[in-house]
């Protein structure tokens, strides 16, 4: 006798959408997302679609009807509640637009809780575009099968985020000049942390004196070599979550 196949099928699309998603709910999309749906992925009725509204967590839905730019799904069953996300924000200096991009698709991919774009006076790039930044966090948490959305900040300038900086959370600075190990010192500190990652062109003298003087920051290496700031932004967040994060 053959196998009842797997309800919801691990094939199914995954998208996110406004909450609270509730048992018995009905969910109307149109737009993009409809068009992805429809035109793309190919859904019909009957088909079945995961959806996450990043307060409630996973759900399993029914398309029920399938027109020509909407879809209308009944939701069947809650699959998981919302993940419980690592304490873990990465301040990534600001950087060209394909770069940061994927910034925001990795750490997205890694766990990151809150993405902090930071100013600097290295920095090639000085603006971000929100909206899209969140399609690209968005797309990342729906290929990875998160049921959280990481916090996605506005830029703030480099003194502005230290003047600022909370007391309790411990704030590990890449330091291309040398510091700790950085396995080493996220074992050394547990709690909230944060990881501040420079520029295409690295802190200048100034920048690096500033973050030495905060009460919470602990310098640390990444290896003999000096990196990219997009790599050195995903091999630090890659080295905490194989530390003590949810690896």
């Amino acid at each position: 006798m053959p196998a009842t196949p797997a309800w919801p099928p691990r094939s199914a699309p995954r998208l996110f959408v406004p909450g609270p998603l509730t048992e018995g709910g009905v969910v109307t999309l149109d737009g993009p997302q409809a068009h992805y749906l429809l035109r793309v992925m190919r859904v019909a009725e009957g088909d079945a679609v995961i959806l996450c509204d990043d307060l409630t967590g996973e759900w399993a839905g029914k398309v029920t009807q399938a027109g020509k730019r909407d879809l209308t799904l009944d939701l069947v069953e809650r699959l998981r509640p919302r993940e419980q996300v690592p304490d873990l924000w990465l301040c990534a200096a600001l950087l060209k637009k394909d770069r940061f991009d994927l910034v925001l698709e990795k750490a997205t991919e890694l766990g990151v809780r809150r993405i902090q774009p930071v100013l600097m006076r290295r920095c090639v790039a000085d603006k971000l575009n929100l909206e899209r930044a969140r399609a690209v966090v968005t797309e990342a948490a729906e290929q990875c099968a998160r049921t959280a959305l990481p916090e996605l900040a506005e830029p703030v300038k480099l003194d502005a985020l230290l003047r600022d900086w909370p007391a309790e959370r411990t704030l590990f600075f890449a330091d291309e000049l040398g510091g700790g190990p950085a396995a080493a010192a996220f074992a050394a500190h547990l709690g909230p942390a944060a990881l501040l990652v420079g520029p295409e062109g690295g802190f200048d003298d100034a920048e690096r004196e500033a973050v030495r003087a905060a009460p919470q920051a602990r310098p640390i290496t990444l290896g003999p070599r000096i990196l990219r700031g997009e790599t050195a932004a995903i091999a630090a967040t890659a080295v905490w979550m194989g530390s003590i994060g949810d690896w």
